[in-house]
């Protein structure tokens, strides 16, 4: 399998680039940072200076555990789409986490966060 060309680099570094932004924009929106290691947590809105009705504390609590999931959800694409991107920087992008050989560039551009060729990534998901 060839290696990847410089223009796919490229595009994929693109596509990676844009989908941690628009994931960024997403945990923000549903979540906050806990701390320096860009951990994240999900929230609601809070109510500052008044006493909270029943029924907006019950909209919160209900907001809250819809977002704790979400948050987990984007914050595992977000550390994939990060780990890709510094896979690129070291010169290690693109290749399996089990068996070192390329991926291949369509799977890349389907997923470019993609850690595992099709095969290897079917095993993952049997385990």
């Amino acid at each position: 399998m060839a290696k990847l060309q410089q223009h796919e680099m490229e595009e994929l570094r693109a596509q990676l680039e844009s989908e941690k932004v628009d994931l960024e924009e997403e945990l923000s929106s549903h979540g906050r940072v806990l701390n320096d290691a860009g951990d994240w947590e999900g929230s609601s809105a809070g109510f500052e200076g008044q006493e909270p009705d029943p029924n907006d504390v019950a909209d919160q609590i209900e907001e809250f555990v819809t977002n704790v999931p979400l948050v987990a959800e984007l914050e595992e694409r977000h550390l994939d789409v990060a780990e890709a991107l510094e896979k690129m920087d070291e010169g290690v992008y693109g290749l399996c986490e089990e068996c070192s050989e390329p991926i291949p560039f369509a799977r890349l551009k389907a997923d470019p966060a993609a850690r595992t060729d099709l095969e290897h990534a079917e095993e993952r998901e049997d385990l």
